[in-house]
């Protein structure tokens, strides 16, 4: 006889857990994971409210005041043309961290799509996938990154592209290796005895399985790309002048250094806290999605 199932102990089954919800409450055992995201995250809020918060227009020119020190007026100082560094470090964020954000989101859902052909597909089709990735992880990345800013020319988009490629290869080789690890798993088997169509295969039920390595390998790459983007704008291939973005504020205070440190202190520490706070929260990340640590 079967055996029923009564109400109470219906009850008594406990729900699954939402794996965002697992991963939440994993993190937030990890102390300094959790500061990293607090301080990412009000980074994030203090950028997108620049535009209200700042004291001063971020390309307003006051001789009067050019290159004073920090003072009750203005926190941070002024640079060579009397303009309030605060400012510019709060308005000239935005392109520093979207740049980061969707040159990594670019890069590693590009890669994602080409890894899961190589992976699911092998053979032939994974060979020339392969070894066109090694093609483009022989060249050292900031050259490449400024061979490809060269071409297109420098400019927020431009950049945006140039950054992007340099994430595609090893989002691809890792989504491709997880793969390779699942494809002969029985519920990939049942999907395809009950005619589910590569796609489906593919994008409901390999990559779900499949992308979490690709997520902290890609929320630890966004700093990668922001300190790459500055690169790029303190040489003079990225965000142009007037634009305040960190490295283009680096590249026109590297000539007052010694009189005026200020100006090159307050947009290098806007990028060490950010790359900092990402590197933890990345750190916590990792160990959160480790499937190790799952209970």
């Amino acid at each position: 006889m079967l055996k029923t199932i009564s109400v109470t102990e219906k009850a008594k089954v406990p729900k699954k857990q939402s794996e965002l919800l697992r991963v939440l409450k994993q993190m937030r055992k990890n102390k300094l994971a959790m500061l990293g995201l607090i301080i990412f995250a009000a980074e994030l809020l203090l950028l997108l409210f620049s535009s209200w918060i700042i004291p001063y227009d971020y390309s307003a020119i006051n001789m009067e005041v050019a290159q004073q020190g920090p003072s009750a007026q203005h926190w941070f100082g002024t640079d060579e043309l009397g303009r309030d560094i605060l400012s510019r470090v709060l308005y000239g964020g935005r392109y520093s961290v979207t740049m980061g954000l969707f040159s990594i989101t670019i890069g590693t859902l590009t890669g994602m799509m080409i890894g899961a052909v190589a992976g699911y597909f092998g053979g032939q089709t994974d060979n020339i996938i392969m070894r066109t990735l090694d093609i483009v992880q022989s060249l050292p990345a900031m050259l490449l990154t400024i061979v490809i800013s060269t071409v297109l020319g420098p400019g927020y988009g431009n950049t945006i592209l140039a950054l992007s490629v340099n994430s595609i290869p090893p989002a691809a080789r890792m989504l491709r290796a997880q793969m390779m690890g699942i494809r002969d798993n029985e519920y990939i088997e049942a999907a395809k005895s009950v005619n589910c169509s590569k796609l489906r295969i593919v994008v409901n039920h390999m990559i779900p399985n499949a992308c979490s390595p690709n997520i902290v390998q890609a929320t630890m790459g966004v700093a990668y790309m922001i300190a790459m983007g500055a690169s790029l704008s303190f040489i003079g291939l990225g965000v142009q002048p007037p634009i305040p973005e960190w490295g283009a504020m680096l590249a026109g205070a590297r000539q007052f250094i010694r009189q005026c440190p200020h100006m090159v202190i307050f947009p290098g520490l806007a990028i060490t806290i950010t790359i900092l706070s990402l590197n933890l929260m990345g750190d916590g990340l990792r160990d959160a999605l480790d499937p190790k640590l799952k209970r």
